[in-house]
């Protein structure tokens, strides 16, 4: 057994090395260069390979020896171009997990770092600590189906004190069209317009309320068509669904308004929810058994419209878009809250599952830093960073591959021990008994829509 696949199913992974190889030939397809293609294999079995440190220096001592030059200049300085490797990702991706069933996740994950020269390190929030800290930010897109993820992208975001220093951003080598200023949102909308341009199949965006608050994200995947689930900070303000725009009132002598008014004032979502019905949800079973929560929902207009002065109030958003507001209460009392654009007929349960689906996301995170060196790259460039990165993605796909694989194995097995337990039977009594077949369970979900 290796060390990067003990948390990917604890399968044994005699001859993976040749398997491997095999898997990787339509990424080396596309990098062409003879040294790179003889590279890039070398690369990412030193990333799932034994181990506790992935960075250039030991996996070359332990797969490589002599080459560590080429293998550093493969990742840190070698001029060749990353996006067909990225595209080949997201296709292989989609081929494992991809459906109208599969999710899309967006959240971030923190590398810590020491010193300042790293590309786009910087005192930020940190969410592998829990607290700010010296670190660097990627945001994330997990493809992922059932309990399968699969990570399709990790893009650096460059805080202020980057973005306003050209000369560090020279020194990163940072290309030009990455320096300006991009929040979070705005990244992760532009790697979501690169999956599905690469057609890239999935049923719905979820985020945390890091994007979710963000009015402009979720009016950009609306504007895409997308289907999304969000978290959002309890003061987020709504209007009831039954909201009207009407004429204000004015004095006699007043100037004649202009623009309509809502007829409500909007009000924080924990406010909205606050007297509505609250009920048990069970969406999934997990290590211990059914997972359970207590949830309320209700359709609401947000209040992200353009801003408007009303009344006395000042100004203040105007209703945009109809939407479910959902409320989480935990065993624990904490409450958290979702917007989601799911149809109005949507049920409870599933508007509780498709929330609750974010969590795989964390165990991807948690997987390639623990057993495929996310956060062991010692390079301080943009390239060489995405590019660690990307192999530590093609890594994990590949080992997703191999789960997939051993669970259609034993699926079929499976089926074939049945079979075979069901002719001895039926050979031995003559009755036919149809209670005595048995049904495989599977153990993940089909990988074909």
């Amino acid at each position: 057994m290796i060390h990067g696949w003990s948390a990917l199913g604890g399968l044994t992974m005699a001859g993976w090395e040749d398997e491997l190889e095999r898997w990787l030939m339509p990424f080396l397809d596309r990098l062409g260069h003879k040294t790179r293609q003889r590279m890039c294999p070398l690369y990412v079995a030193g990333l799932i390979g034994p181990g506790d440190r992935k960075s250039v220096q030991p996996m070359a001592e332990r797969l490589a020896s002599g080459n560590y030059d080429q293998l550093h200049h493969f990742i840190a300085d070698g001029v060749w171009d990353a996006t067909p490797l990225e595209t080949e990702l997201l296709n292989q991706a989609d081929r494992l997990v991809g459906g109208r069933d599969a999710v899309l996740v967006i959240d971030d994950t923190s590398l810590p770092k020491k010193g300042e020269r790293s590309v786009g390190v910087a005192a930020q929030y940190a969410s592998a600590l829990g607290k700010t800290a010296n670190c660097q930010t990627l945001v994330s897109l997990t493809l992922a189906r059932g309990e399968v993820p699969v990570m399709v992208a990790l893009r650096l975001f460059l805080p202020d004190s980057w973005t306003s220093d050209v000369s560090r951003l020279k020194r990163a080598r940072v290309p030009v069209e990455h320096r300006t200023p991009r929040s979070k949102p705005e990244i992760a909308l532009a790697e979501i317009d690169r999956a599905t341009a690469a057609n890239v199949r999935f049923g719905c965006v979820l985020a945390d309320a890091g994007y979710g608050l963000s009015a402009p994200f979720r009016q950009g995947l609306t504007e895409r068509g997308l289907a999304w689930a969000v978290g959002i900070p309890r003061h987020l303000k709504v209007y009831p669904v039954d909201v009207k725009l009407v004429w204000p009132i004015t004095k006699v002598r007043g100037k004649p308004r202009k623009h309509h008014v809502p007829d409500v004032l909007s009000i924080a979502a924990e406010q909205m929810l606050a007297s509505a019905k609250w009920k048990a949800v069970s969406w999934r079973s997990g290590t211990k058994g059914r997972l359970k929560a207590r949830f309320a929902a209700l359709r609401v207009r947000t209040a992200d419209g353009p801003p408007q002065r009303i009344w006395d109030k000042g100004q203040q958003h105007l209703p945009g878009d109809e939407a479910w507001l959902i409320g989480e209460q935990r065993a624990s009392g904490e409450k958290k809250y979702y917007l989601a654009n799911l149809p109005a007929a949507t049920d409870l349960r599933t508007l509780a599952a498709t929330i609750k689906a974010r969590w795989i996301c964390e165990q991807a995170h948690q997987q390639l830093k623990e057993e495929l060196g996310l956060d062991h790259f010692e390079g301080r460039s943009w390239q060489g960073l995405h590019r660690h990165a990307l192999m530590t993605m093609i890594a994990y796909a590949f080992l997703q591959h191999r789960r997939l694989a051993h669970a259609g194995r034993k699926k079929k097995n499976q089926r074939t021990s049945a079979s075979a337990n069901h002719a001895r039977r039926t050979s031995r009594h003559r009755r036919s008994h149809p209670s005595a077949a048995v049904s495989a369970v599977p153990i993940l979900p089909k990988t074909n829509p």
